[in-house]
């Protein structure tokens, strides 16, 4: 009799467990995604009333923001006025194209062969090289922002796109997790293919490449993301206004451009949504590399 009372509470348990940890979890959902619906909202209403919700914001007039789940009348205009009356949209988008993919350009050219050796070759200092890879890995650019500061303007690069390009094309964090990826290559598999007269070039080429695609991929998706919204480098480093990014485009907002201000919010989102979804599946896989090794 006792272990049936038992059984029944612990069904009980089980159960209130099985009702309780979905709401929590979908409450935490709604909490993340909340920014977003947020975003969208603000996209949709007209201009007028997105003045009036934000007001207080802008003019430091008395009382508090008002904001409603759906516009009173939505309307694409502040789409249209963004995508066809504003230029200056368009140019900052493609800075950031410009500079994320010189950036993940660099990390691949640079990146994945400096990962392959730390992974695979055994040389004098590496434990140490590595080690202060991770240092500087755990550095916010605040830290490194005077030394990157002198070093750029002695190269003449200030107020130019390689000045944000450059050091993102050495940044540590993509080495590590590709490195964590190429470790887990049995080295037998390797000595095998020496014995078959393979070269290290078609070892790295035909072998490391094809088996570390998660974790290259992976780090890939993570860099993509951090250049994308990257803020603080392009303030440092940039003054000419043709040559900002979209991350720069955001601040510039008063109560009677709130409208496009979220539709540039929204428009500049969609390159990060869609990046993360095709590479959600390899990024799961290098946060856990990450995470393990860290």
């Amino acid at each position: 009799m006792d272990q049936m009372q038992k059984h029944g509470k612990r069904a009980g348990v089980k159960q209130k467990r099985n009702v309780v940890l979905p709401f929590f979890m979908g409450a935490l959902a709604f909490i993340c995604c909340y920014p977003i619906l947020f975003l969208m909202t603000g996209s949709l209403m007209g201009q007028g009333e997105a003045a009036e919700n934000l007001r207080p914001v802008f003019s430091g007039a008395e009382g508090f923001a008002s904001w409603s789940v759906l516009p009173f009348q939505p309307t694409l205009r502040s789409y249209v006025e963004l995508i066809f009356d504003t230029p200056d949209f368009f140019v900052m988008f493609w800075n950031s194209m410009k500079i994320t993919g010189g950036i993940l350009l660099g990390q691949v050219v640079f990146g994945i062969p400096a990962a392959w050796g730390f992974a695979r070759y055994r040389f004098r200092f590496r434990r140490s090289l590595f080690f202060l890879y991770i240092v500087m890995m755990m550095m916010p650019f605040q830290v490194m922002m005077l030394s990157d500061y002198l070093v750029i303007r002695r190269m003449g690069f200030m107020d130019t796109m390689a000045a944000i390009i450059l050091p993102g094309i050495f940044s540590t964090l993509p080495v590590f997790i590709i490195c964590q990826f190429f470790k887990e290559i049995p080295e037998e598999l390797l000595e095998a293919a020496r014995i078959d007269g393979a070269g290290e070039g078609n070892i790295f080429f035909q072998i490391g490449l094809p088996l570390g695609k998660a974790g290259i991929i992976s780090a890939l998706v993570l860099q993509f993301l951090e250049c994308w919204n990257m803020l603080e480098q392009p303030m440092a480093f940039l003054k000419t206004p043709s040559l900002w990014p979209l991350s720069l485009f955001q601040p510039q907002i008063t109560a009677e451009t709130a409208g496009a201000a979220f539709a540039a919010s929204v428009l500049a989102l969609l390159p990060a949504i869609w990046v993360f979804l095709a590479g959600h599946e390899f990024l799961e896989q290098g946060i856990q590399a990450y995470c393990g090794n860290v």
